[in-house]
């Protein structure tokens, strides 16, 4: 999809603040409501904006504690990756999940309560998954930077 300066300024715009009205939002861009609207729904339908979200600050939400972890498999076949990433994806503990290259082949950024909690999923839920060779743990000491706004071109 080919975006137009017009369709940048919404996405910003939708992106600093997703709950904006259309009005709001057509006076911010400079268009009327109802072409506006055309093509919020156009950025929708073509799935550029895949959904909207509360971002929670997550001390205020209890999980003051990220973990990223560093996992090396045994093997690295599909079927060993596809079965990694199955159980990743239904841990709400895992809230990013990235396969790597380099030394490691995945990269996961883990939210706990504190460190019991990140141990208890530690021993329960990723030292249970067949197939790993290696857990690293870092953890954060502070987030400099957090931002979900992707640097539109």
């Amino acid at each position: 999809m080919r975006l137009d300066a017009i369709d940048r300024k919404i996405l910003a715009a939708l992106q600093a603040d997703g709950r904006k009205s259309i009005a709001e939002l057509s006076g911010e861009v400079g268009l009327s409501p109802s072409p506006c609207l055309r093509r919020v729904k156009t950025l929708e339908d073509e799935g550029l904006i895949a959904r909207y979200a509360a971002v929670l600050d997550q001390r205020k939400a209890g999980l003051p504690v990220s973990v990223f972890v560093s996992i090396k498999l045994e093997r690295q076949q599909e079927e060993a990756l596809d079965s990694f990433s199955a159980a990743i994806r239904g841990w709400p503990e895992v809230l990013e999940c990235y396969l790597m290259t380099g030394p490691r082949d995945y990269l996961l950024r883990v939210v706990a309560a504190d460190l019991d909690a990140y141990e208890r999923f530690l021993k329960e839920k990723l030292t249970r998954l067949d197939g790993i060779a290696s857990i690293e743990s870092s953890f954060a000491l502070e987030q400099v930077k957090y931002s979900n706004i992707l640097p539109l071109p």
